[in-house]
């Protein structure tokens, strides 16, 4: 309980920041895109870079990280579908997808897994597949679906490769299958910016949020409240299904999938459809209002399988 609530502190207290900042005009009016740009080209992929050249690329291979992708593919189609008929657009339908089931396993994710589970490194394969899989396809789809699209077909296959993001995380990757880390004066300057990615993020959305609606009352109201439903209580439902009917899963395993699908979604998504210009109202009133509602549901996950 006490994790749950100190790690929703944090992120609450650095967003009001950010708030206050972007309501006294103290970075200018371009402050907010500023710090947007510096979590996207710079301090993100540091971040990505630095977390899994250091990680243990073998929790990937495990029944956990099936519910998570399962559970996340499943509220994704659900969004793309309803996009799909509704025709909302590729931009928009694919930043609404990521807020269904893009969870935030990093800021929020890492306290809640050592307060709650008991050990941090429980968040590593949510983490991982986000970073390594979920992230690169939907950026892609980005580029493809705008700017980036045009071009060959050359240019359009390594659309992947001029994204930082992408990038950042694909050399964590190879870093880490090699076994062999960097040196520390190169690793630390690296971890120094990558430490600078959350912080950014969290003061760019805290910013975002003065002079907009309230969350769930603006264009995107519809689009908002489905992929909050979607990522609030279809994804953590999912979950539990699939980890207690078809993996067996129970006790402190069968916990630990739940609370992380039970994750609110990931302030860098605001950064990404920031950084895209695309559906960046439905992204901020996603991503703020699926923390609020994720308490109480984490609360109560921990309350009933904890």
């Amino acid at each position: 309980m006490a994790g749950v609530l100190s790690g929703f502190a944090v992120i609450a207290v650095v967003v009001g920041v950010g708030y206050v900042l972007g309501r006294r005009g103290t970075l200018g009016e371009q402050g907010g895109e500023v710090l947007t740009r510096l979590a996207f080209t710079l301090a993100g992929p540091a971040l990505l870079f630095t977390t899994l050249a250091r990680a243990d690329l073998s929790v990937v291979f495990s029944s956990r990280l099936l519910v998570t992708a399962l559970s996340t593919a499943a509220v994704g189609a659900v969004f793309v579908a309803a996009g799909v008929v509704r025709r909302w657009g590729v931009g928009r339908t694919t930043i609404g997808a990521l807020c269904s089931g893009y969870v935030n396993s990093g800021n929020l994710g890492i306290p809640i897994a050592a307060y709650v589970l008991g050990d941090a490194s429980l968040v590593a394969p949510v983490l991982l597949f986000q970073v390594v899989l979920v992230t690169p396809v939907a950026l892609t789809v980005l580029d493809l679906s705008g700017a980036g699209g045009r071009g060959t077909v050359w240019r359009r296959l390594l659309t992947p490769l001029r994204n930082p993001i992408a990038v950042g995380s694909l050399a964590g990757v190879v870093v880490s299958t090699a076994g062999r880390p960097l040196p520390g004066p190169l690793m630390n300057p690296l971890t120094v910016i990558g430490d600078m990615s959350v912080p950014a993020a969290l003061l760019a959305f805290g910013m975002s949020l003065h002079g907009n609606p309230v969350p769930g009352r603006g264009p995107d109201s519809r689009l908002v409240l489905l992929s909050v439903a979607l990522k609030s209580l279809g994804q953590p439902l999912v979950a539990w299904i699939l980890a207690k009917a078809v993996f067996g899963l129970h006790g402190p395993a069968l916990l630990g999938v739940v609370v992380t699908a039970a994750l609110p979604g990931a302030q860098n998504l605001f950064t990404y459809a920031s950084r895209y210009r695309v559906a960046e109202s439905l992204a901020r009133e996603s991503v703020l209002l699926s923390t609020v509602v994720s308490v109480p549901v984490l609360v109560g996950v921990a309350a009933v399988l904890g």
